[in-house]
């Protein structure tokens, strides 16, 4: 099995347990190689509600680990501006570890609550 089998795998068994609710929606993390992207969702409608990826941000001079803790902070910072404060988050499978926990970290900083 790959790595990518592996991670979905694990993805999988840990979402049979963790769903986001309308109270407490669900914050979840995909990371690929070069970027990383973040995610709120409310499960029980189905819907996204606040999104945010290093996509357009200015990267120069800054290491994979900074831009994820900025993207927490932003994720954070918009989700405060629609009135969500407490979240479930999930990790996507990865090791809670590195970029992963930077964002989360990021997140924290920013106000969100999990």
């Amino acid at each position: 099995m790959n790595k990518v089998a592996s991670r979905n795998k694990r993805h999988i068994r840990v979402r049979k347990h963790l769903a986001g609710t309308t109270a407490r929606p669900r914050l979840a993390v995909y990371r690929s190689s070069q970027h990383i992207y973040a995610q709120i969702i409310d499960d029980a409608q189905g819907k996204t509600l606040v999104a945010e990826s290093d996509m357009k941000l200015e990267k120069k001079g800054k290491t994979k680990m900074d831009i994820s803790f900025e993207i927490g902070k932003k994720l954070a910072e918009k989700a405060l501006k629609k009135a969500i404060q407490e979240v479930v988050f999930d990790r996507g499978g990865y090791a809670y570890h590195g970029r992963v926990e930077k964002l989360a970290s990021g997140a924290r900083e920013g106000g969100l609550k999990f």
